[in-house]
């Protein structure tokens, strides 16, 4: 089986020129071996092409446009079928071909067509399917086993967290009571230590002696 692909070397589309070239660049990358059609050279490509496309696949004018895809005589879809197989990792089945080994295509192929999961990508998977994969070859002894060594580094984490969060507190505290000693410090004195109001002995004058008033008259004469 050979995959064909319908070009037009001598467009004058530049958009056409670009999903031809995005086309064939990704099978050359991928090494799928393919045949370019080129139908403005050979009018025979052309006609195969326009009859060979189905109905419900032509646009509203009714002649498809390249480039178009074929696996031999089976249609496989033009350039936007393409770019949506490509983007879902589904090419190969666009194509109509087998996926090669250990590639993602092969991977979902294999868990679509019976469950199971390829050897070669079982290193790609996480501690969880590990471990599901694991469970169903070991005897029910060993599966809590299993259970217990992927759920260890979660113990782990939690005791981590633990700690820190307790730190945290501690430095807390550390940070609350320099700041309560020091507001202490700056409160007023006590009313004890208000100013002594001055005893009546103390405001009153000494009374004037005769002998004074007697001496301030002689002076005043």
């Amino acid at each position: 089986m050979v995959v064909k692909v319908f070009i037009a070397s001598q467009s004058g589309s530049t958009a056409i020129k670009k999903k031809q070239q995005d086309v064939l660049g990704f099978l050359e990358a991928n090494k799928i071996d393919f045949k370019e059609m080129d139908i403005a050279a050979n009018e025979d490509n052309r006609k195969w092409m326009r009859e060979n496309v189905p109905g419900e696949k032509r646009p509203q004018n009714g002649i498809p446009l390249p480039p178009q895809i074929f696996n031999d005589e089976l249609y496989c879809g033009d350039y936007d079928s393409f770019f949506n197989a490509k983007e879902d990792h589904g090419v190969y089945a666009f194509l109509g071909l087998a996926p090669p080994p250990g590639s993602k295509e092969a991977h979902q192929a294999a868990i679509i067509q019976n469950g199971e999961v390829p050897e070669s990508d079982k290193g790609d998977l996480g501690n969880e399917q590990h471990l599901h994969i694991a469970a169903e070859d070991q005897p029910e002894e060993n599966i809590e086993m299993l259970h217990n060594h992927f759920e260890q580094p979660t113990d782990l984490n939690e005791n981590i967290g633990e700690n820190e969060a307790e730190k945290d507190q501690e430095s807390v505290h550390q940070t609350i009571e320099p700041e309560e000693a020091a507001k202490e410090e700056e409160q007023p004195e006590s009313e004890d230590e208000e100013e002594q109001p001055v005893t009546e002995e103390e405001d009153e004058e000494e009374p004037v002696t005769e002998e004074a008033e007697a001496l301030t008259e002689q002076k005043q004469v």
